[in-house]
C-alpha cells in the first residue's frame, strides 16, 4: 500500500521520502507547487495543502499509512485537526506524526502546545502512532551561521541545562523505519513515542567553544537573555513567529531539552549506526562557507 507523506518538501520531509524510496516503498506527496518538488519519477504526486479538503481526499485515496508533518503556523493545529479527520474518513489508521520534544511541558510555546494537542488527537481518536518527539534540529543553525562566523557569536539562547540537537537526516531515517514497520505489519500496532535526540547534550557555553575549535578562533555566547535574539528575528519572520521562538528559548534556559537514560540508544539500535553530532556538522558548514 501507499505511504502518504505530508510536508515532503521541507528539510525533514524530503529525506524522509527519500529513505522510503530508497527502501522500495510506495510513495504519495501532497504539494503546494508540484513544479518544485523536483522528487524521483516514481513518487506520486499531489497537489494541494492541508486546508484543501479536496485535495486531501485524492492523497489519501489507497492511502494506508500517514506521515503527518504540520510546519509551524498560525494554523498549524486546524491543519492537523483536518488532516486527522480526513485520513480517519479514508480509512487510514497508520500515523506517524512529527511532534517536538517536551510537546507536554512547553505548554506556553504554541506550537509545543499544537503537537501535544494533535498527539491527543491521535490516541483519542484510535490511531495506531508512531510519536516522533524530535530535539532542537542542528539544521536550525544555517540561519545564525553569518552571526557566528562573521561577529564570532553563538547567539541562540540555550542556556545551561543543555539542548542534545539532532540532525534532520537521523529525524528522518528513523521516521522511514516507523513508516515502513507500520506499514508492513499485518495488523494495527500498538501506539508508542519516541524521543530523537543528538549523541550528546550541549550547553550554549559549549556550543559556543565548539565553533571556537571549528574556526580556529574565540567564538562567544551570547547570553540567555533571548530579548534581543527575538528583536534580530522579527526583522526576517513575522513578528508571532520571532516572539514563538523566544519562548522557545525561554524553555531551552529553563529546562533544556535533555534525553531521558536510553533514548541515545534506542536510536542507535534502530538506526544501527552513530547519531550524528553537532560538530560534525559545524565543520561541514564551516567548510562550505
Amino acid at each position: 500500500m501507499t505511504i502518504l507523506v505530508t510536508g515532503a518538501t521541507g528539510r525533514v520531509g524530503r529525506h524522509v521520502v527519500d529513505q522510503l524510496i530508497a527502501r522500495n516503498a510506495d510513495v504519495r506527496v501532497l504539494v503546494r507547487e508540484p513544479a518544485k518538488a523536483n522528487f524521483a519519477s516514481n513518487v506520486d504526486v499531489v497537489q494541494g495543502d492541508m486546508l484543501d479538503i479536496d485535495a486531501l481526499r485524492r492523497a489519501f485515496n489507497e492511502v494506508r499509512t500517514l506521515f503527518l508533518l504540520n510546519a509551524v503556523a498560525g494554523d498549524e493545529f486546524t491543519q492537523a485537526i483536518i488532516a486527522l479527520n480526513v485520513a480517519r474518513e479514508a480509512g487510514v489508521e497508520r500515523v506517524v506524526y512529527l511532534s517536538v520534544f517536551d510537546a507536554d511541558r512547553a505548554v506556553n510555546v504554541p506550537h509545543f502546545a499544537v503537537k501535544f494537542g494533535a498527539e491527543r488527537m491521535l490516541e483519542a481518536m484510535g490511531f495506531s502512532a508512531t510519536i516522533l518527539r524530535p530535539a532542537y534540529f542542528i539544521d536550525n543553525e544555517v540561519m545564525i551561521k553569518d552571526v557566528i562566523f562573521n561577529y564570532a557569536v553563538y547567539p541562540m539562547p540555550i542556556g545551561s541545562k543543555g539542548v542534545a540537537m539532532v540532525d534532520t537526516r537521523d529525524i528522518a531515517e528513523v521516521a522511514a523505519s516507523e513508516l515502513l514497520r507500520r506499514d508492513r505489519a499485518a495488523e494495527k500496532l500498538p501506539s508508542e513515542t519516541i524521543n530523537l535526540v543528538g549523541p550528546e547534550t550541549l550547553t550554549g557555553l559549549e556550543l559556543a567553544a565548539i565553533w571556537s575549535d571549528v574556526l580556529d578562533r574565540p567564538v562567544v555566547y551570547g547570553g540567555d537573555d533571548p530579548s534581543g535574539f527575538e528583536q534580530n528575528l522579527a526583522s526576517i519572520m513575522p513578528k508571532w513567529m520571532a516572539y514563538e521562538v523566544r519562548l522557545m528559548a525561554e524553555h531551552y534556559v529553563s529546562h533544556g531539552m535533555v534525553p531521558n537514560a536510553g533514548d541515545v540508544e534506542r536510536l542507535t539500535q534502530i538506526l544501527g549506526r552513530p547519531l550524528h553530532s553537532y560538530r560534525d556538522f559545524a565543520s561541514q558548514l564551516a567548510a562550505s562557507a
